[in-house]
């Protein structure tokens, strides 16, 4: 699994993070957007401006949180039901 991140998520889509890298990486999206949403929306008055960059800044993080992870994972994703008859335990 050397320079995997991530691991297909067993049930549902997408990918589940498995080493430091994946985590920082998804810690680091999450603080991206709280803190925008702090500096963006914290402040009394709400603009239309202020919601549109928040949501452009949100966004561009989970557009790249998905391309990072789906390169970095170890495997396909595709929609899982869990552990198929082929899979070892």
């Amino acid at each position: 699994m050397a320079g995997y991140w991530f691991k297909p998520k067993r049930y549902g889509y997408g990918a589940t993070p498995v080493t430091w890298q994946g985590w920082a990486l998804t810690g680091g999206a999450v603080i991206v957007i709280v803190v925008a949403a702090l500096l963006l929306l914290h402040n009394g008055e709400k603009t239309t401006g202020a919601w549109i960059a928040f949501f452009a800044i949100e966004a561009v993080v989970i557009a790249i949180l998905w391309i990072i992870s789906r390169r970095k994972t170890d495997g396909e994703w595709h929609w899982r039901w869990g552990e198929t008859q082929n899979s070892e335990r």
